[in-house]
């Protein structure tokens, strides 16, 4: 679980952390009101975005933490880091400097970003505060365990003799993604994330407050649709009230529909 220097073909990458972790126009937004994001090759010509993040450092984190019980098992999520790579393929793309922190992603590292390695929450968090302090945006794609063993068992953890299952405490984690909205700079933008049941938007719109953050992406996991499918929908909710529903689509298209969202707020910021 220790994040660790690696370097491959097309990323640079900088190990980080301790053990135990179409234009997008310039005017207002519309009054709060249901937008309809639209998948990428059906925009008006097919035209890719422009280079509209050149210029722009932007951190993406991707993929899921893992919080180590014994030497063999941890607890953790089933995030793949699909979507949180397409964001940053996606701005790499749109001409932005890239900082990727990637926990325990098995895909192959995107062109011309800086890699980051992280493994449990605690090396999330201190690479992502440290990137996110000269950052333009930062979007918190990745899927960081709530909770952790209060203790680490140096053995492995073994039955009862009477067959009975151990019992483990767990404490909770820090909220990387409040810290951040605590310390942002004004100008900067703030996207985090929501993998939700029931009431998905009633949850997301409180997770947004919560957050302090400009945006809020909300998939309902209910079913097998979004861990590791190379496909997702989702609703985009902003902090001035506006709400974006985005179709099923390619993950990549749906990083390329945020990023619009994002675009338009930078382009307000001073």
């Amino acid at each position: 679980f220790r994040g660790g220097l690696f370097r491959s073909a097309g990323a640079r990458d900088r190990g980080a952390g301790r053990p135990p972790g179409g234009d997008p126009g310039r005017g207002p937004l519309p009054a709060p009101a249901e937008i309809v994001g639209v998948p990428r090759g059906a925009r008006a010509g097919g035209v890719d975005a422009p280079a509209d993040l050149a210029g722009r450092r932007v951190v993406v984190t991707a993929g899921g933490t893992r919080e180590p019980l014994d030497p063999v098992r941890f607890l953790g999520n089933r995030s793949s880091g699909k979507q949180g790579y397409a964001f940053a393929r996606a701005a790499v793309a749109r001409g932005a400097r890239v900082t990727l922190i990637a926990a325990n992603v098995s895909l192959t590292d995107p062109a011309g970003v800086d890699l980051v390695r992280v493994g449990t929450t605690a090396e999330l968090r201190e690479a992502t505060l440290k990137a996110a302090t000269d950052a333009d945006a930062v979007v918190m794609a990745a899927a960081p365990a709530d909770f952790r063993p209060a203790v680490y068992a140096p053995g492995k953890i073994k039955k009862a003799d009477d067959g009975s299952a151990p019992t483990i405490e767990l404490v909770t984690n820090p909220d990387i993604a409040a810290e951040l909205g605590e310390r942002r700079r004004p100008e900067q933008v703030l996207v985090v994330f929501a993998a939700e049941t029931g009431d998905a938007e009633a949850n997301g719109r409180a997770k947004l407050a919560r957050k302090r953050a400009d945006l809020i992406v909300i998939n309902e996991v209910g079913t097998d649709k979004v861990f590791g499918a190379d496909t997702n929908a989702a609703t985009v909710i902003g902090a001035d009230g506006s709400v974006t529903r985005m179709p099923e689509q390619s993950k990549a298209d749906l990083a390329d529909g945020v990023w619009d969202l994002v675009v338009t707020r930078l382009a307000r910021r001073p």
